[in-house]
């Protein structure tokens, strides 16, 4: 996936999970976040963000924060995208090149199911799959870690998933590392255990947990490689 009209900017704060200001040539503006986790390790003053110049030239937010520079002390710093939008539209694009099911599979966007809306459901043949993607921009010295704050709709989507497997659905999380250079995965016991202990149990049952890193540039996120995940 592709973004247009990308400016380079200094983060200076972010004042709501909505609303960020940036210095983009010397200027102050107003900037949309498209991420409401915390990021607190992320939009740090002084980190290099990068923007899209908004098509709606009516809007409040003339920008979208889409990507930001991490500071690592000792090495270059780690471009990570973070805009919630970007891993369901990557993984789209990767689950039609034919990876995980067939190119002929066809591949459906948020579905009901029950009382559920799940991210994708796809039918291959006679295989017929429910999956979940959730987007991960929190790093602990290149272990990828969900979620950065406690999730309790995280855990409700991994019980509705264990639950659709009773009806013969095959059942998938994909976790998209929006970055490079992560060596695996893990849930974040230390901020949500409940999460972690779902995410076990799910995996147990036949949920097959799944981790992609993604290459990232100042205007691209696309899926990469599988990496380990350590449960």
């Amino acid at each position: 996936m592709k973004y247009k009209n990308i400016v380079k900017g200094t983060f200076i704060e972010r004042p709501n999970r909505f609303i960020a200001y940036a210095e983009i040539d010397g200027k102050m503006e107003k900037a949309h976040v498209k991420n409401t986790g915390r990021c607190k390790e992320l939009l740090l003053p002084g980190a290099s963000v990068y923007l899209e110049v908004a098509d709606n030239p009516e809007r409040k937010t003339k920008y979208d924060l889409i990507a930001v520079e991490k500071f690592r002390e000792g090495k270059e710093p780690l471009l990570i995208n973070m805009d919630s939008q970007a891993p369901n539209n990557a993984a789209e694009e990767w689950l039609k090149k034919g990876n995980l099911f067939s190119e002929n599979a066809v591949v459906k966007r948020e579905v009901r199911y029950g009382k559920s809306r799940f991210d994708f459901y796809i039918e291959d043949g006679e295989r017929k799959a429910f999956l979940e993607v959730k987007g991960v921009t929190l790093e602990e010295n290149g272990l990828a870690l969900f979620p950065d704050a406690p999730t309790e709709r995280g855990v409700k989507h991994i019980k509705e998933l264990m639950a659709c497997m009773d009806e013969d659905y095959e059942a998938y999380i994909l976790f998209v590392i929006q970055m490079k250079e992560m060596h695996a995965f893990s849930p974040n016991d230390k901020t949500h255990p409940d999460f972690g202990r779902a995410l076990r149990e799910a995996a147990d049952g036949g949920v097959k947990v799944l981790a992609v890193d993604c290459k990232t540039g100042t205007d691209y996120m696309e899926v990469d490689n599988y990496i380990e995940v350590k449960l």
